[in-house]
């Protein structure tokens, strides 16, 4: 993994404590949102974990650029200090597949970098609606425009509290590959680049309404 981070303290921190924990390598450190593009295409890592607010260029800018040009690449965890950051809900529309509090113990963050790396999402259900309610952004007529099935609606929703494939495979009593067509068919209809940014979309169009219960 590569970490991005302005504060060298938090950088050099979370590089010796993340590199101590099993299945992680930090391969580098970036100060600015400049140097973690330009560290990101030498090291090639699976990983970025982006901090959103940084100089030269923010981690939003960073991660729509990375993903735009290497999206096969590169998998972009946002690391902040607020649950309710406007620019983490911007880096999630970028393309980022989830994000982390920087106050979580050292084994859940590198858990959430493991989880992305085998090409999972990390989702806050709770803290991703509420940010979505405060700024929402320009992908609500994404959904419209979809035309997205009964089934696939549902699969949304349900991807949309959080839970993994196996468990909507449960929820919904189908097999896990039907899941799986289910929720590639979504991200395809939407434009979305992975399962979070789905999730960002489904808020944003209406689909799924922050603050009701259940969801």
């Amino acid at each position: 993994m590569l970490i991005a981070d302005d504060d060298p303290i938090t950088r050099s921190g979370l590089g010796t404590l993340l590199g101590a924990q099993p299945g992680i390598t930090v391969v580098g450190r970036a100060a600015d949102g400049v140097e973690a593009v330009v560290q990101a295409r030498l090291l090639r890592p699976d990983v970025v974990l982006m901090d959103v607010r940084m100089p030269r260029r923010n981690g939003i800018e960073a991660t729509r650029e990375l993903l735009r040009e290497h999206g096969d690449l590169f998998k972009v965890v946002v690391i902040t200090t607020f649950e309710n950051d406007g620019y983490v809900t911007a880096a999630l529309s970028a393309g980022a597949s989830g994000f982390v509090l920087k106050r979580l113990p050292v084994p859940q963050i590198a858990e959430a970098v493991r989880v992305v790396a085998a090409g999972e999402a990390v989702l806050f259900p709770a803290a991703l609606r509420r940010m979505v309610a405060a700024r929402p952004l320009d992908s609500a007529e994404a959904l419209p425009r979809a035309g997205l099935t009964g089934r696939e609606e549902g699969v949304l929703r349900l991807m949309a509290t959080g839970l993994s494939n196996p468990e909507i495979a449960q929820a919904l009593a189908v097999s896990l590959e039907t899941v799986k067509t289910h929720v590639g068919n979504v991200l395809a209809k939407l434009g979305a680049q992975n399962r979070t940014h789905a999730v960002v979309i489904a808020y944003e169009s209406g689909l799924v309404v922050p603050g009701v219960p259940g969801v």
